[in-house]
């Protein structure tokens, strides 16, 4: 993530970004956890500005000045899988748009051990901070989930971003879980919703 930092910049294509991250891997001696998966074709997920998740990269896709990047990458460490997703603001983007990664990381950083998994906690997670926002017209993706990861990619349980509070198994520590609001909002300056996502 520290790397992506520095090297995304404008003008470099979504797959010039994935082959760093691959080399990048692999120098370290890991493996790839998206690579394959599910029949994903390469290292990282990219996302530019309206697409959710799961962008595929391309040597014909460029990232732009006022761009937003979703950056969603995994790899094997001793047998154990990390995955993780964060958005870059690609120099400066509106105001309107700021707005929506700031109400996502709050989202994410609302997630803490001894609430119930399952839709309560997503309920505080990704709708609470999203549906009391005045500063952005936002909402939850309601589709998307978290789940739990180790010597899987998906473990159980699924932590979805809906639902009714009160229900889903209790969180424990010790647990692992990718936490996974996605956030979008609508029309702006006619370039299509915008959409950020993150995870630990």
């Amino acid at each position: 993530m520290d790397r992506l930092r520095t090297v995304v910049k404008p003008g470099m294509s979504t797959l010039e970004i994935d082959e760093d991250v691959e080399d990048f891997i692999h120098r370290a001696g890991r493996g790839a956890a998206f690579k394959g998966y599910r029949g994903f074709p390469a290292t990282v997920c990219i996302s530019i500005n309206e697409e959710v998740v799961h962008g595929i990269p391309s040597a014909q896709r460029a990232i732009h000045e006022g761009d937003i990047v979703g950056l969603d990458l995994g790899c094997i460490v001793e047998g154990y899988y990390a995955d993780c997703a964060f958005t870059l603001a690609i120099g400066e983007v509106p105001p309107q748009v700021q707005q929506l990664l700031d109400v996502t990381r709050e989202s994410l950083e609302l997630g803490h051990p001894g609430v119930p998994a399952g839709p309560p906690t997503l309920r505080r997670l990704a709708r609470h901070p999203v549906s009391t926002s005045r500063r952005t017209a936002s909402r939850s993706c309601a589709p998307s989930s978290g789940h739990g990861i180790g010597r899987a990619l998906h473990e159980e349980p699924q932590v979805p971003n809906f639902g009714d509070p009160g229900r889903g198994p209790q969180l424990r520590p010790g647990m692992v879980l990718a936490l996974e609001p996605m956030v979008t909002m609508g029309q702006l300056g006619g370039r299509g919703s915008w959409t950020t996502a993150g995870r630990p």
